[in-house]
């Protein structure tokens, strides 16, 4: 079996850096964009410059220069508005605003697993499809398939989720010939917002109102109805924009799964997302309304390696889902399971797939002997089995092999 190539996710300053000179200098002109990347290196701020003497320097960048004195003094166009001067009588508390964002990111997720299907738009699929995650199905009607990069998805953590998911969006932007420097303006302007409060949407240009309406559906952004005049901005939001990265690790109470050094998992909750991705590298045994049983066995990993999902991606989830009682071991996941995980993808990378070609019709063993010291004399030979007559040479090496044994047979 050929080895699957991992997910590979990069952040927000990463996907910045492939932006074109020409799109850094415009998004530089608005102050939060050039607040928000200020720190960074290698996005057009600083250019190496000789100095006087022969020494060498750095210069920064003209557009940048002007961008930051604009931000520190207080001018150009108002960029961070204020909430609205009538207060919300609909407003919602950081409470909610959590809740919400959950809910709305794991409907995507459920569509991953094949449930909720109806309930992503048809944008999301596509999304999906350009990614990487998905395949279409073999008709219209049929339920698109998730890939390998799809499992290997599921068992990231949300902050690297997002992350992953919109860069994609933000490619797709540009293939349709939309400015994406609008798009991320909008994007840095809310990392500067604060969590809880609403911000209108006057002076919104159409293709940040599109992107609005998008990050609502991805749970970035809540906003009561598609028209009001007032959206909440979600921590998802805020830390994606920020590029801040959390800690995979999960509040307590959130922790699920206990690990016995008996391969048994018990998971304790009554989420279908998690209950999906736990089966996904376990043998379900049985399920209860608040608890399901599996069991980690040689065939349940196997199946999970070959959809591409890794023994530390897995070993990874056990340990932010971890039950509190668990994670007062150290360490967290039994050695006995982490080490068998890991010996168990080494089994399988240990096997590697080759197309060839199998004879076995040979009359005599001397017949079988000829063909296959022909093949290894040319280097083709894949695998023979005296006992059982069969050689398996490779498909290029057919031909050649072909053509002997033909003119071998007429002697």
């Amino acid at each position: 079996m050929g080895s699957t190539q991992r997910l590979q996710s990069i952040d927000l300053h990463g996907f910045l850096q492939g932006l074109s000179a020409d799109t850094l200098d415009r998004l530089y002109v608005h102050p939060a964009a050039m607040q928000a990347v200020g720190q960074l290196q290698r996005l057009r701020i600083w250019f190496a410059e000789e100095l006087v003497g022969g020494h060498k320097g750095l210069r920064m960048s003209d557009v940048f220069k002007q961008g930051l004195r604009t931000a520190l003094c207080g001018g150009g166009k108002e960029w961070y508005r204020p909430a609205p001067p009538a207060p919300d009588k609909h407003s919602r508390d950081i409470t909610f605003l959590n809740l919400y964002a959950k809910e709305r990111w794991e409907i995507i997720l459920h569509f991953l697993v094949g449930s909720n299907v109806s309930d992503v738009s048809r944008k999301v699929m596509d999304l999906l499809q350009r990614a990487g995650l998905i395949t279409p199905g073999e008709s219209a009607s049929s339920t698109p398939a998730i890939t390998a990069a799809g499992f290997q998805f599921l068992l990231m953590d949300t902050t690297a989720q997002v992350w992953y998911f919109m860069l994609y969006y933000f490619k797709a932007i540009e293939s349709l010939g939309k400015d994406v420097v609008e798009v991320l303006q909008l994007l840095f302007s809310i990392s500067f917002s604060t969590l809880g409060k609403d911000y209108p949407t006057d002076g919104l240009s159409p293709v940040q109102m599109e992107f609005l309406q998008d990050m609502r559906e991805y749970g970035l952004v809540y906003q009561r109805k598609q028209k009001s005049k007032r959206y909440y901005p979600t921590r998802l939001a805020i830390n994606f924009a920020s590029g801040i990265n959390q800690s995979a690790q999960v509040p307590d109470s959130d922790g699920f799964m206990v690990v016995e050094t008996n391969y048994r998992v018990y998971a304790y909750t009554d989420s279908a997302l998690h209950m999906a991705i736990v089966a996904l590298f376990c043998e379900m045994q049985y399920r209860l309304p608040s608890m399901s049983v599996g069991l980690l066995t040689r065939e349940s990993m196997q199946e999970a390696f070959r959809n591409g999902i890794t023994a530390d991606q897995v070993l990874q989830f056990m340990k932010m889902y971890a039950h509190r009682q668990m994670r007062k071991n150290n360490p967290c996941v039994p050695p006995t399971i982490s080490d068998q995980i890991r010996l168990w993808q080494l089994e399988r990378d240990r096997l590697r797939s080759s197309e060839g070609v199998l004879y076995n019709q040979f009359g005599s063993a001397q017949e079988f002997q000829v063909i296959r010291d022909y093949a290894q004399d040319i280097g083709v030979l894949l695998h023979s089995n005296p006992a059982k007559r069969s050689v398996v040479v490779t498909s290029g090496g057919h031909k050649d092999v072909r053509s002997f044994w033909k003119q071998h047979k007429q002697k």
